[in-house]
């Protein structure tokens, strides 16, 4: 990089940095926070009020009741925690019990979907439309007398798109199936209310939302039984072993207070919507958009530049931080799994690069990079 060219951070869905506000609440803690939240002594009181102010501030953003929130070590975690949890808990309730879930999801979920397989689960892996959709129809035809689960993410990572969860809620409601959705793309950038979306458990990553890494949180509706995935002593009210990591939940706590001011702003989206005219203005039919063009994330734009391999664009784009799906080694390329369920084009999925924009990200520093594009395309 010379010393004319800048860095600029777009790749805000991978992780985020911590805002202020966390910093100085996790900073709060180092000389007071050090008891055991257990403790009753005085020592282990100020962890606790630290955890369960953190617990409320969560439970605020999600829209459900503090007991409903169990932090964890982030969405990793938490979904293999829902996921297992449910299969743990009502494998003795059917020979073979089934679970449905989607091609597109993290690895966090299609893995332990594997693993549950190898115990002797059925697993339905539901395909999507071009935009990276689930039909709820499909959720509907899926299920059967034994499934258990039906988990779909709310908001996909590479392209964005949203997922109907809320209606396919209703229809395994209706059938009397738990549902399970990863949100931890969505959460402190759309309004996610628990009560809208009817799911019965919800997986939040803490650096996503400007928190740290390592913490994150399942939303466990009450009266939902989960086999805990951590055994050991009582903590979180039984649903989760080990002494809670105090500083780093009441940082996720505050990124979930600050993040209340910034799901219903559209300043993110209008960024995102103005880095798309710039790339359309520039390149016209050599660049295309993956995705849904409306019912996505507001920070996201997944573009298909159309004649290059996208890990060679990036090449190009010394210190600009950005992302693509796809493996690529020397001689191919692999094609993101994403894309691949989207069916998109090889020759267009492999020209694939992922922009996720934050709340900082300004006009300047897109102008810079279309050019930066411009000149690594010329």
């Amino acid at each position: 990089m010379t010393g004319q060219e800048q860095c600029v951070y777009l790749d805000f869905n991978a992780s985020t940095p911590l805002v202020p506000e966390v910093i100085a609440a996790i900073s709060s803690l180092f000389e007071i926070g050090y008891g055991n939240p257990s403790s009753l002594h005085w020592a282990g009181r100020a962890a606790r009020d630290a955890v369960e102010r953190a617990r409320a501030q969560t439970a605020t953003l999600l829209g459900c009741d503090p007991e409903e929130i169990v932090f964890t070590s982030g969405g990793t975690e938490s979904n293999n925690h829902a996921i297992k949890g449910v299969y743990y808990s009502r494998v003795a309730a059917a020979a073979r019990p089934h679970l449905i879930t989607t091609r597109i999801e993290h690895p966090a979920v299609l893995n332990p979907c594997g693993f549950l397989e190898r115990l002797g689960a059925d697993v339905t892996y539901l395909g999507v439309d071009r935009h990276g959709q689930v039909d709820p129809e499909d959720v509907r035809r899926a299920i059967r007398p034994e499934t258990i689960l039906v988990s779909v993410m709310h908001a996909n990572n590479e392209v964005g798109t949203l997922q109907p969860i809320a209606e396919i809620a209703r229809i395994a409601k209706s059938r009397g199936v738990l549902v399970h959705t990863d949100a931890a793309q969505s959460v402190g950038k759309l309004p996610v209310k628990m009560q809208t979306l009817g799911v019965d458990l919800a997986s939040i990553a803490g650096h996503k939302l400007y928190a740290p890494k390592g913490v994150g949180a399942l939303f466990i509706r009450n009266g939902i039984r989960l086999e805990p995935l951590m055994h050991g002593a009582g903590h979180e009210r039984g649903r989760r072993a080990g002494t809670e990591n105090v500083l780093q939940i009441a940082g996720l706590g505050e990124a979930c207070r600050v993040s209340e001011s910034w799901v219903n702003n559209d300043r993110v989206r209008i960024m995102r919507d103005y880095f798309r005219q710039l790339l359309n203005n520039e390149f016209g039919d050599r660049v295309v958009l993956n995705g849904h063009p409306e019912q996505r994330l507001p920070n996201t734009l997944n573009v298909s530049f159309i004649g290059c391999r996208a890990d060679q664009l990036l090449g190009k784009l010394d210190g600009i931080a950005a992302s693509t799906g796809s493996a690529c080694h020397s001689t191919h390329v692999e094609i993101s799994p994403v894309l691949r369920a989207m069916g998109i084009a090889e020759s267009v999925a492999m020209g694939a690069v992922r922009f996720s924009l934050g709340r900082s990200t300004t006009e300047a520093e897109l102008e810079y990079v279309v050019g930066r594009i411009r000149r690594a395309l010329s």
